[in-house]
């Protein structure tokens, strides 16, 4: 069966453009297995008449409303292949071994998080072990608050995080790269510089109650902050062509076009600021820019 669109990736990018290119009558299929990254995450803010949902109870309102445009279908389940063939007609195979083809593909498949091999890291991450301020912040302001972080990343984050709490220490996770002027500046400002191995963090559903050190040693915590390395979740955009930036991003322009023509992109896969409304914002942006392609090439 073949529709104008196909959305790998069914989460808050995927469906704004699913929402736009339906209300612009587009068939539309969207293909979502249902592993969003921030499915551990138990509430969402900074996203306007959102703030504070369970970033689930976000997902699935806005499914319900975007199936009701009569064109656009979901497909549950993961797309194992896309080929782009010689009529410019893309062919997506899924893992179910069904095949659907598309004249344009958006890929919204968001990024993997590649947690440190440190014990209840993982189990702590979305809930109390937290990316972004600007997120999260709010909820955890003025109480103990780690950065684990290391090097200039750690001094420019804990600028950022001192803006919420004045409780903040750097835990460098073994002997610090920070330059002895930057050591300077952080404790001159009482952001203290921890130095020790961590061997686990302790925690209750989640919840940061302390880390424990290599040495035995114990330090009551209510947040830490973290940027861990991520990569692309779907393999498939690369192998299509598309390139990537410095950051591991998938490059796009300002219309959420890859350099393959056909090839759109949007969600956390292609922005270093990973929340709900930049997501929901570079979807509906990539929704109306397909649909302004596919106008061009017929009118």
């Amino acid at each position: 069966m073949q529709y104008d669109v196909i959305i790998i990736g069914g989460s808050y990018a995927g469906l704004s453009a699913a929402m736009a290119l339906g209300r612009a009558i587009r068939s539309v299929l969207i293909i979502d297995e249902g592993k969003p990254c921030n499915i551990q995450t138990p509430y969402s803010h900074n996203f306007i008449t959102q703030d504070g949902k369970a970033p689930l109870a976000i997902k699935g309102e806005a499914l319900e409303q975007v199936l009701k445009y009569k064109t656009v279908k979901l497909k549950e389940g993961r797309a194992v292949a896309v080929e782009k063939l010689e009529n410019n007609i893309f062919k997506v195979t899924n893992s179910d071994e069904t095949i659907v083809e598309a004249k344009k593909i958006l890929f919204a498949t968001g990024v993997k998080d590649i947690m440190p091999a440190i014990k209840g890291f993982g189990e702590c991450w979305g809930i109390s072990i937290l990316h972004c301020p600007y997120c999260h912040g709010y909820e955890v302001r003025n109480l103990d608050t780690g950065i684990f972080a290391d090097g200039d990343m750690a001094f420019d984050f804990a600028k950022l995080i001192s803006n919420w709490t004045d409780k903040l220490t750097v835990y460098t996770n073994g002997a610090t790269i920070l330059s002895g002027e930057q050591q300077e500046m952080l404790q001159s400002k009482a952001i203290q510089i921890h130095q020790k191995s961590i061997a686990e963090v302790a925690h209750t559903n989640g919840i940061l109650k302390e880390l424990i050190f290599e040495d035995g040693s114990r330090k009551d915590i209510a947040a830490l902050y973290a940027r861990p390395e991520m990569k692309q979740h779907c393999e498939i955009p690369m192998q299509l062509g598309c390139i990537l930036n410095e950051m591991g991003l998938l490059a796009v322009d300002m219309m959420q076009k890859t350099n393959i023509d056909g090839v759109y992109a949007a969600g956390d896969c292609t922005v270093k600021f990973r929340s709900v409304a930049m997501a929901v914002s570079t979807g509906t942006m990539a929704g109306a820019a397909i649909n302004h392609e596919l106008i061009n090439e017929n009118f």
